[in-house]
């Protein structure tokens, strides 16, 4: 295990013949140490004060445990930032209603979660992703279920209408040819008790985001149906950041590092999920779930998908696709100028 020094390093721009992801890779692979392992590079200290930045997360969320590993590590503080951490829920409504009433200045959230609101004019910009892959559906191992094909006249269990696993397994249903209006059944129930509601036979599958869903799975010894980084959702970005309009217009380049770190904090996850697990055991205790469960999960995840600029765009333009598909976003939205128009090329 890579020990991570609780000490930011400040850190000034790449030099021209360092791209800044590449920089940030290799950063990531030891974090201080990491610099260090690039022959004849040169940095000067930054002397500016650190710009603050209020960044909305949901805590306990398996996938923004990088987040909290972050901002303690001293990842984002390298990059010169005094980044805050916000607890705004655990929907995507939280996060939009934290951004739009200035309660956090950038936020991190699911595709799904992002592209109605932004689509209505919300005046948030999509600038850097994370990872892939937060969402399960899951069955019981005696259910005759074990494909999207086979949901067919099933009822789901999910916390609530419109929210990401809603959604993003309803796209992956319908792309596997049911139709979301006849073929299949969603049974809201409260958040805690997706698992108990198919436990007692009250539905035949439950659709939830990790940790919760990874703790069904194992408690029940639920078979995994779907999940948000294979199948249909390979190679896809799950959870992206953005930032509230007026603030990157008056603090681009603070945002611009958020980007890097952001970029950096989950390539140092991809390597070393061990050690943000600890962490996110020590701290937040998620789910009554032990170190080793914990590893796993957040081992699952894709953190190194972090798109960002035209790679941005193209996962936006395929969700907003989706979103179309299933009827959320509006007939008339062209999905690459929707794209186009709702990121922000932070690098550029």
């Amino acid at each position: 295990m890579t020990e991570l020094s609780s000490k930011s390093h400040r850190l000034s721009r790449s030099p021209k013949s360092l791209s800044r992801r590449s920089l940030l890779k290799v950063s990531a692979l030891g974090v201080g140490a990491g610099v260090g392992l690039i022959t004849g590079a040169r940095f000067n200290a930054i002397a500016a004060p650190a710009p603050k930045i209020r960044l909305a997360w949901t805590e306990v969320a398996a996938c923004h445990s990088p987040l909290g590993f972050g901002v303690a590590k001293g990842l984002y503080a390298k990059h010169n930032l005094d980044v805050e951490l916000f607890f705004q829920g655990a929907s995507g409504q939280t996060l939009i209603q934290a951004l739009a009433t200035g309660k956090a200045d950038a936020g991190a959230g699911l595709v799904g979660d992002w592209l109605k609101p932004l689509e209505q004019g919300f005046d948030v910009k999509l600038f850097v992703g994370s990872h892939g892959g937060c969402l399960r559906l899951l069955a019981p191992r005696e259910a005759n279920v074990n494909s999207l094909k086979d949901v067919k006249g099933k009822t789901i269990a999910i916390y609530g209408l419109g929210t990401s696993p809603q959604i993003q397994f309803e796209v992956a249903l319908a792309k596997a040819g049911l139709d979301p209006q006849t073929d299949f059944t969603w049974k809201v129930v409260p958040f805690e008790l997706v698992g108990e509601a198919v436990a007692k036979g009250e539905a035949d599958l439950v659709a939830h985001l990790d940790p919760w869903a990874y703790s069904i799975q194992k408690k029940h010894d639920f078979k995994l149906i779907a999940d948000s980084q294979t199948g249909y959702f390979e190679n896809r970005t799950c959870c992206v950041l953005g930032a509230n309009g007026p603030f990157l217009k008056s603090n681009r380049d603070a945002i611009r590092r958020l980007a890097e770190g952001n970029i950096e904090v989950h390539e140092y996850t991809a390597a070393h999920p061990d050690e943000v697990a600890t962490w996110y055991l020590e701290n937040l205790k998620p789910a009554g779930l032990d170190l080793a469960s914990l590893t796993e999960i957040i081992g699952h995840l894709v953190t190194h998908n972090h798109p960002i600029g035209k790679e941005l765009v193209e996962q936006v333009r395929l969700g907003a696709e989706d979103l179309k598909f299933v009827n959320v976003l509006d007939k008339t939205t062209d999905p690459r100028e929707f794209a186009e128009r709702v990121t922000e090329n932070i690098l550029a």
